[in-house]
């Protein structure tokens, strides 16, 4: 007999939640089965890539904006499959994405403008990937310490970015974020209603080779891997840090 799960599937959605994360396809390796889910549910989603993944090449001679222009165009069709409400792209240079003022009202203006209850983004202390599995990419770490920074407290603060207010974008707490990638994950998703909607998005970036049956595989696996700690047949793990409580 099989020992029983160490915890239950995280049971908890958002009306309204937002993705940052720094390129595209960055969602749909991560997230996007978690997105799918609380779409399905009734869920509003929104999208903001802070790159637009024009580093993305091993060929130097690939022109950057030619490959930005691919990559967004992927992006959205990704996007479609997943059923987020929409993709913003923030046009931030691929490579070298800082954790900066200019950065942080960018999405301030997103978090305020869309106003969602959860934030998911990528977990910033992530630098080498449990079990030694590689180097987290700096733009992943940037943009999730970016989120942060954004979230609290500046999207709260009136006094944060005092133009943002005289548009009309008034302060908005956000309740919960969910950190992807993570070293230290402390909540897991049910996804396996819409495991096969993450792949389909994943092949949707042809560029990115992300739709090769390897890379396929190792996502299936990871899945099964996570949904085993809680007893079902897929999941993604987060570590979630409740800003606001119920």
């Amino acid at each position: 007999m099989s020992a029983a799960p160490a915890e239950a599937p995280h049971d908890w959605r958002p009306d309204r939640f937002l993705v940052i994360v720094a390129h595209p396809d960055d969602a749909d390796f991560g997230p996007a089965g978690t997105a799918a889910t609380w779409i399905a549910a009734g869920s509003t989603g929104w999208l903001v890539c802070c790159t637009s993944g024009d580093a993305g090449s091993e060929e130097a001679a690939t022109d950057p904006l030619d490959l930005a222009a691919v990559r967004e165009s992927e992006q959205r069709a990704a996007a479609e499959v997943i059923g987020y409400a929409g993709v913003t792209f923030l046009h931030q240079p691929d490579g070298a994405l800082a954790n900066d003022l200019p950065l942080r009202e960018l999405l301030v203006r997103e978090i305020r403008a869309f106003r969602p209850d959860a934030v998911i983004s990528t977990d910033p202390e992530t630098v080498f990937r449990k079990g030694g599995r590689g180097i987290n990419h700096t733009d992943h770490r940037a943009a999730g310490m970016a989120a942060a920074d954004a979230i609290f407290p500046a999207a709260r603060n009136p006094m944060s970015f005092p133009g943002l207010i005289r548009e009309g974008l008034l302060p908005h707490r956000v309740r919960r974020l969910y950190l992807s990638g993570s070293n230290q994950p402390t909540i897991r998703v049910d996804i396996g209603d819409s495991l096969e909607r993450k792949l389909e998005a994943l092949r949707c970036h042809v560029s990115q080779r992300a739709g090769e049956d390897g890379s396929l595989a190792n996502v299936r696996n990871r899945a099964a891997s996570e949904g085993e700690a809680v007893g079902v047949a897929a999941a993604e793990a987060f570590r979630l840090v409740v800003i606001d409580p119920d």
